[in-house]
């Protein structure tokens, strides 16, 4: 926005306040007709100030130190004190649909649902899973059922797991698999001499 000042066929001055939409000008608002400079002067001036309003208007600046800044606090500690506890499904969600697609779903256990999730979203500890599943999901799963769980996998559940994984997988690439095994066991390794095999200190 800016002002413009338009000479009439009269040799009055109009003063305008004018703004630039694409290719186009557009007439905003006339503040008034000037008769000599002083009134033209004067009309400049209040068209500044128009533009100040609207720009306020248009872009409403927070207030950051006065009682506006205070209300604002006080309603976002009002909010904040009605919230129990906040999820962070979407991730979850994402998950879920994908988990029920490949086929896990066959396997009616909701606890190796939480455990694929969370893998996958936020990969640590098992103790450190029953955290994140508390804090994120609000989702009270105990550690040792989580480690009851595992025996179970191990003993009866794990071939149903290959089964859809590579079902799904030979699905995915037409049948044609390729395996790889590859050991991630982090090992430290100490050495009077070292060579491009043996390096001291942490390796794979």
């Amino acid at each position: 926005m800016f002002v413009r000042k338009k000479k009439y066929l009269s040799g009055n001055i109009g003063v305008i306040v004018v703004e630039k939409i694409g290719s186009k000008m557009k007439e905003l608002v006339t503040i008034g007709v000037a008769y000599n400079e002083d009134e033209v002067e004067n009309l400049v001036n209040e068209a500044k100030e128009w533009i100040s309003k609207e720009e306020s208007r248009r872009h409403p600046q927070l207030d950051l130190y006065g009682e506006a800044c205070d209300r604002e606090r006080e309603e976002v500690r009002c909010v904040l004190s009605n919230v129990s506890n906040i999820l962070l499904n979407g991730c979850d969600l994402i998950l879920d649909r994908t988990f029920d697609r490949i086929g896990f779903n066959r396997i009616d256990d909701d606890v190796f649902r939480k455990l694929v999730k969370a893998r996958l979203a936020y990969p640590t500890s098992k103790a450190a899973t029953v955290e994140y599943l508390k804090n994120h999901f609000d989702e009270d799963v105990d550690l040792s059922k989580i480690y009851r769980y595992l025996d179970k996998l191990s003993d009866h559940q794990h071939e149903v797991v290959q089964d859809i994984s590579v079902r799904h997988t030979a699905k995915l690439f037409g049948g044609n698999i390729g395996v790889l095994f590859y050991d991630v066991t982090t090992l430290y390794f100490e050495a009077d001499y070292e060579d491009d095999l043996r390096k001291t200190g942490f390796s794979k």
